[in-house]
């Protein structure tokens, strides 16, 4: 039992010691099934604070015969399995935390270094007849070790893109250390050492060349988690539990921390809830672990459409993106698409796979933007603030003139990167022109399904600005506001609300596309008249 050589159980034990702790023991029939075969290598990444270590620590505690774990797992997911007892503590396990090692090491060009002097020295104490003392890569002593005795390793490996991420401009460190990746997983001789491989980090594996450095891995990501997905955070069920029994409004906990789609699965992040079922208090947990250092110098970089795809993100809207081009690191960025890509994986958007778009998943993330866009003073969404303020104050006050004209120029302004041709497209512009009401309304709900159709535009006060009144917004295509507000009421649309707010306005916005104007009626309309 070594620190790097067949670890014990301690670091797993004290998630259980935790008072929430969820069972994502499942995961472990997952790599059980694809032990020694050709998926045995596994790379899972995640955002952070999305429990990859917990998990990297829950895996070498199943596996490491450094320990006995049958407690630890008995009565939970895992333990349903038919797998169970036969793979438990049979392992020979090498578990590498490359954080860590970078810390002992005092220098991330020592780092590879260290890493190899000592795992090979904990594997000659193992395997004392059967490690030569003249072998030093670590890749040729896991080959010597099984040409002597037939055993294999797992291979656990937390943090493996530590060095990507930190090191983004060496280019020195990364290629030693992807060099290490290599001997350790690519060609013949790896299969023959390795049971099972499992790497867990932020970024997927770094492309060459537009191909993966380790193209016999598969991966398992924020843009597509397959199988994994109930176990990158937690998921919708889990987190109903945890509401009930901490007494928490399910519904304020969506809003805040829900957004993150993986295939069907809703992901919750699992730091920001367990923090929440704690303490009580609906915030953003990200601020403490220095998220501006993060994503300061992404949102500020020069590309076309960048910073209007943020804004309109920041007023609810989804985005077109392009994944395939993103090379997987920190330094190598093309165009918009590969900055919108490193912040789905760095988990401050999310990735809906079957639309391609990419959107701000929840409000625990917007605060995160708008809080950096603040600290830069970015012109631009100062002034789209102060005009979107008047927009606001002028619906409140049903001036109907002025909100039309905002709206002209709200048009004017984003008709280059919005094709302006249909309700859909108007929706979009309005989305952005309202963005100021996202200090006192939640996000805009699209298409509210109400009485006998759908809203087209619906904003919710939130719990501390419940005296304002909801907004009920329906577009019109060459049609006219008044006919707008007709189908409101025809097709009683005000029921979409009447759980939320006794005050409503009704607002009919229509869109002249011969004459380039708008038009608005508002009306004002109570629940409980």
């Amino acid at each position: 039992m070594g620190i790097f050589v067949n670890p014990n159980n301690s670091a797993f034990q004290v998630a259980l010691n935790s008072e929430i702790y969820v069972d994502k023991t499942g995961l472990i029939a997952y790599t059980n099934k694809v032990m020694d075969t050709n998926n045995a290598l596994i790379c899972n990444s995640r955002p952070r604070r999305f429990g990859k270590s917990i998990t990297a620590n829950m895996l070498t505690a199943y596996y490491s015969k450094g320990c006995d774990s049958f407690s630890m797992f008995a009565g939970r997911k895992i333990s349903m399995d038919e797998g169970f007892q036969k793979h438990l503590n049979q392992y020979d396990v090498i578990r590498i935390d490359v954080q860590w090692c970078r810390t002992s090491a005092k220098s991330a060009e020592k780092t590879v270094p260290y890493i190899e002097e000592h795992v090979t020295q904990e594997l000659r104490e193992s395997f004392p007849e059967a490690a030569p003392l003249e072998v030093v890569s670590l890749p040729d002593m896991l080959a010597a070790i099984n040409k002597a005795t037939g055993r294999k390793f797992v291979i656990i490996i937390d943090e493996w893109d530590c060095l990507i991420r930190d090191e983004a401009d060496n280019v020195k460190v990364q290629d030693e250390f992807i060099n290490l990746l290599r001997g350790l997983f690519k060609g013949a001789h790896s299969t023959e050492f390795i049971h099972l491989a499992y790497l867990t980090g932020i970024l997927p594996i770094k492309k060459i060349r537009t191909q993966s450095a380790l193209n016999n891995f598969d991966e398992f990501t924020m843009l597509d988690a397959k199988a994994l997905a109930p176990y990158i955070g937690f998921t919708e069920d889990e987190v109903t539990g945890l509401c009930q029994s901490y007494g928490r409004d399910f519904s304020e906990v969506k809003r805040w921390y829900d957004g993150y789609l993986l295939g069907t699965e809703h992901i919750y992040n699992p730091k920001a809830v367990a923090s929440l079922m704690m303490w009580g208090d609906f915030q953003s947990y990200w601020s403490m672990t220095g998220t501006y250092e993060s994503i300061l110098p992404l949102i500020n970089m020069d590309f076309d459409g960048l910073k209007t795809a943020i804004i309109k993100m920041l007023a609810g809207e989804a985005v077109e993106l392009d994944v395939g081009s993103y090379q997987n690191d920190m330094v190598t960025f093309a165009s918009m698409d590969d900055v919108l890509t490193l912040l789905v994986h760095l988990g401050y958007l999310t990735y809906d796979k079957q639309s391609k778009t990419a959107f701000i998943p929840n409000e625990e993330i917007r605060s995160e933007f708008t809080s950096a866009i603040k600290r830069r003073k970015w012109t631009e969404l100062t002034k789209l603030q102060i005009k979107s303020a008047k927009l606001l104050q002028a619906t409140l006050d049903m001036n109907c003139e002025t909100v039309a004209e905002i709206i002209e120029e709200f048009h004017t302004d984003y008709t280059s990167i919005i094709q302006y041709n249909n309700e859909n497209s108007l929706s979009s512009v309005l989305s952005i022109a309202y963005l100021g009401a996202m200090e006192h309304y939640l996000k805009p709900i699209r298409e509210l399904p109400t009485g006998r159709g759908f809203a087209d535009l619906v904003f919710l006060p939130k719990k501390e600005y419940l005296d304002m009144p909801a907004l009920l917004v329906e577009l019109k295509w060459n049609q006219t506001a008044d006919t707008a507000i007709r189908q409101i009421k025809d097709r009683k649309y005000v029921k979409a609300v009447e759980n939320y707010t006794g005050k409503v306005l009704l607002i009919g916005i229509s869109y002249d596309k011969k004459k380039a104007k708008h038009q608005c009626t508002i009306e004002r309309f109570s629940l409980e008249d």
